[in-house]
């Protein structure tokens, strides 16, 4: 059977001096499947755009900042995630160049720059704490991961770095 998951992006945008990271605390909707956590920013990838595009343009939509510069940090297969468990393909970003200010909130919620060296102290998915540690480690190869996840609990994590 052919694996049709979401595919999506997941930011996080460095602060000029790179020791803070910009945040959003999702509070803003009731409904909201990470109601309560602090994510990265991104979303769902349209149809008639690539992956890269699908970032800059979930950075400007939510942040309104436009990314100027960004790598790609890695890929994560999270299956049967959330609370619909959904299956997702993301594309995780770091962005470390961008021009104007962050909006103050999104939909979402508020954002907020966070030490980048504070963000385990948040309350997030469970998963991101495996993850986050290898966007900001400066090694040059991005990373694919795999997590599935029971609902709101992962499984398990394996990734590879070639």
């Amino acid at each position: 059977m052919p694996y049709t998951p979401i595919v999506g992006t997941l930011g996080y945008i460095l602060s000029p001096d790179g020791k803070q990271v910009l945040m959003v605390h999702r509070i803003a909707r009731s409904h909201d499947d990470q109601l309560g956590k602090y994510n990265g920013l991104g979303g769902k990838m349209d149809r008639d755009e690539d992956i890269a595009t699908c970032m800059i343009r979930e950075i400007r939509e939510e942040a309104g900042i436009d990314v100027t510069a960004m790598s790609l940090r890695g890929t994560i297969n999270w299956t049967n995630f959330g609370p619909k468990g959904e299956d997702w393909l993301g594309f995780v970003f770091l962005i470390t160049a961008f021009d104007g200010e962050p909006f103050p909130e999104s939909a979402e919620g508020p954002l907020s720059w966070v030490d980048v060296d504070r963000l385990a102290e948040l309350p997030m998915w469970e998963g991101d704490r495996h993850f986050l540690p290898l966007v900001f480690d400066g090694d040059p190869r991005p990373f694919h991961g795999f997590m599935p996840y029971d609902r709101e609990k992962p499984l398990g994590w394996t990734f590879t770095r070639l």
